[in-house]
């Protein structure tokens, strides 16, 4: 089963504004009202949620419906190949003036 965008949810393009935004989701709300059809209506609601702060908003235009990547295990590997060399280069040259 494939993922839904919030924006298929809603009904709206991913240009949609702020405004646009609320008034799918009051119209979406209108139509599947939480004590009639609440599996509709969480989707209607999570969806929303994705949209409305424009911090969630980029971050669902950056990474899609899976959230966050977990950066800890993406640089784990590469932390545990480097080792101290010594001073940086630029550092001692620093140090002498």
């Amino acid at each position: 089963m494939a993922v839904e965008s919030p924006y298929e949810v809603l009904g709206i393009a991913e240009e949609a504004g702020a405004d646009e935004v609320r008034a799918a989701y009051l119209r979406k709300v209108k139509e599947f009202p939480p004590e009639r059809a609440p599996a509709q209506f969480e989707r209607v609601r999570d969806a929303y949620e994705a949209l409305r702060d424009p911090r969630s908003r980029a971050r669902n235009l950056l990474f899609g419906g899976r959230g966050l990547p977990d950066l800890h295990h993406l640089l784990e590997g590469r932390r545990a190949q480097r080792r101290f060399v010594g001073p940086k280069p630029w550092l001692a040259a620093l140090k002498e003036n």
